[in-house]
């Protein structure tokens, strides 16, 4: 760690708490220049922690934490809290294998009473923690920060709608900085951005007044009025008044002078019901390459501090997404009813890409995952072909309108399912490990899941021309293994799978990107003696029956691989079999799937290793299977 004048002594709130307000915007610099120090080795989210300094310090000086429960909306932002709370020391291992998360984690400090790696749960969570502590007659703050796009999300208005009928008390930082992970869109962007047009801060003056009258319990009636005229003369009498919140704001989230009067105010009022102060900050705020990037440096990968240089990887290999946003451009090129759609991630899914080309064609619906799949359905009743590229683990939070409003109703919306899969740094709340089994049990639906690049054009071919039903395609993060790509005329026939390589003994089924690791575990057997066949099944749904039963058959053992959760590919092959009388006839199955633990930040490699889907690891469940106990014999083919 670099030497600082005053973080060297900080290792927890209540060090920092002994110091003067004189000194705490010293602190603040102290800490943006650490965390900027710390994400330029481990790499991770850089914009939006920088952009909540000042207040992440002002409120742990003002509140009793972790006695007053703070919790952090998309815990992204909390690299500041972290080195506030305990963690300073191990701040160099974010998002490592066996280090600190890049966002809060209930197992690894008491200063963070909730868990958020996905957005828009704060308000909900403080809420239940605020009534918990009123039915435990608990005086504790609770505070709750909410921001980087995370208000445009339904899930903050329905625990707004709930909280502001209310008389419970509890404290909601809006941290407004006009970005999420890209620029928000919306009409929540452009009344946020009403309430700043104008005069937008409040004189320190100006808002001790407001504060103290508000929250005053001796005030007149006529000074009652005078205060209420005020708020609406100041904001055009907001939505969040109107929600039953007192609203205060918006005010410069950088500007300690003004922060820490209002959060003194606001912790000491005997105001029944929640509060919001609005308060506007910049991302990326303190360091001028951050300022300047189009994103604010939300996500980054190591750098160098002085130059702001981002040390790349050398492969010049094509991502799964762009491989899917550039097949997609070419098929819309020819085809008008071809548009896209995401959640707030144009550039991870590969949107911005073709949203570019289709300015017009590209909807862009921001942290609204259920509404985007609805949206979704409803382009596709009028003859659209709508593309949902939708993360696999945010896809989890539209399930309901994936069966409802999709599924049942047979309409034919293409999900573009990202991250499918393990994804090392981002850890278990990212990895797309469950929608296999959560797609695969829908009637109607057509999951496929690509083998490498190659597929994954093949299947987006395919998919363009699927009118009657929805369908799928998973494919995971990561560059492809460098083949050369197929025409948009190559598609793959719906339900059938593909023979890789023919053996006697051992028949693999593999789903998805593990194809390369079941050859080389079948290279390793091949020098014992053991020949194997590989099947790339393609489709987890329908499944290719028929080939699925002859090699059963035709095999001593069979065994299936995927990158997804119990539940999912080998079980509706384990199902097909035993309804077939497959079993009766001897053959030894088993499936190898991701196990029923979460797994861990690391780097991929560790956590294939843990999840039991590499080579050597397929190669030993074979051998497992193959071998009498406790003999050396090897059994041929």
């Amino acid at each position: 760690m670099q030497i600082y004048k005053f973080l060297k002594d900080i290792n927890f709130p209540s060090d920092l708490r002994k110091l003067p307000e004189s000194n705490l915007q010293e602190v603040a610099d102290e800490v943006r220049r650490e965390m900027i120090d710390a994400v330029s080795k481990t790499g991770g989210h850089l914009g939006a922690g920088l952009g909540v300094v000042e207040l992440t310090v002002a409120l742990h000086y003002i509140f009793d934490t972790p006695n007053d429960k703070l919790i952090w909306d998309v815990g992204h932002q909390t690299y500041p809290h972290k080195i506030l709370t305990g963690r300073k020391n191990k701040i160099r291992t974010l998002r490592q294998g066996n280090g600190l998360s890049g966002f809060t984690k209930r197992s690894e400090s008491e200063y963070d009473p909730f868990g958020a790696a996905h957005s828009s749960t704060s308000i909900s969570s403080a809420f239940g923690i605020a009534e918990a502590n009123k039915l435990s007659n608990k005086l504790n703050n609770v505070i709750a920060v909410i921001g980087d796009g995370a208000i445009s999300a339904g899930m903050a208005y329905e625990a707004m709608n709930n909280a502001g009928a209310s008389k419970t008390k509890m404290i909601v930082i809006l941290n407004d900085n006009d970005m999420s992970i890209a620029k928000p869109v919306g009409a929540m962007r452009t009344y946020l951005a009403k309430l700043l047009s104008g005069k937008i801060y409040f004189s320190l003056r100006e808002t001790f007044k407001l504060i103290t009258s508000a929250f005053s319990k001796r005030f007149s009636a006529k000074a009652g009025k005078a205060e209420d005229f005020l708020r609406s003369a100041f904001t055009g009498g907001t939505m969040f008044n109107s929600m039953g919140f007192y609203y205060v704001g918006p005010i410069d989230g950088h500007d300690l002078n003004v922060l820490l009067p209002i959060l003194r105010n606001a912790r000491d009022s005997k105001h029944e019901g929640p509060i919001m102060i609005h308060i506007k900050t910049q991302k990326g705020k303190g360091y001028s390459y951050a300022e300047k990037a189009s994103d604010n440096y939300h996500g980054v990968s190591k750098f160098d501090v002085k130059t702001g240089e981002q040390i790349k990887s050398a492969t010049n290999l094509p991502t799964y997404t762009k491989v899917f946003a550039n097949t997609l451009i070419k098929h819309a090129q020819k085809d008008s009813k071809i548009v896209g759609v995401t959640a707030a991630m144009p550039a991870g899914t590969g949107m911005d890409i073709f949203g570019k080309e289709f300015p017009k064609r590209m909807f862009d619906v921001g942290i609204a995952e259920q509404h985007a799949v609805t949206f979704s359905a409803g382009l596709a009743t009028e003859g659209y072909k709508p593309y949902a590229a939708i993360y696999s683990t945010f896809l989890q939070r539209a399930y309901d309108q994936v069966v409802h409003d999709v599924a049942i109703q047979s309409l034919p919306v293409r999900f573009a399912i990202d991250r499918a899969g393990l994804v090392g740094a981002d850890g278990s709340t990212h990895a797309g490990s469950f929608d296999i089994t959560y797609l695969s049990t829908l009637p109607n639906f057509i999951v496929m899941a690509a083998s490498d690049e190659r597929e994954l054009v093949k299947m987006i071919n395919t998919s363009v021309d699927i009118n009657d039903r929805p369908c799928a395609i998973r494919y995971p993060r990561g560059t492809g293994a460098g083949l050369e790509l197929p025409s948009i005329d190559e598609k793959v026939e719906i339900g059938k799978g593909r023979i890789i390589q023919e053996g006697k003994k051992v028949c693999i089924i593999s789903l998805g990107t593990r194809l390369n690791e079941c050859k080389i575990a079948a290279e390793e057997l091949k020098s014992k003696g053991i020949t194997i066949s590989i099947i790339d099944a393609r489709f987890a749904k329908p499944l290719d029956k028929e080939l699925i039963i002859r090699c059963a058959r035709n095999h001593e053992v069979m065994i299936t691989i995927e990158e997804g959760s119990i539940g999912g590919f080998g079980s509706h092959v384990k199902n097909l079999l035993a309804e077939n009388g497959v079993f009766d006839k001897g053959l030894k199955f088993r499936s190898m799937t991701l196990p029923d633990i979460f797994i861990e930040q690391d780097n991929p490699k560790k956590m294939y290793d843990i999840a039991g889907l590499n080579a050597s690891q397929i190669s030993k469940k074979i051998l497992d299977i193959l071998f009498v106990k406790d003999s050396i014999k090897v059994v041929k083919n």
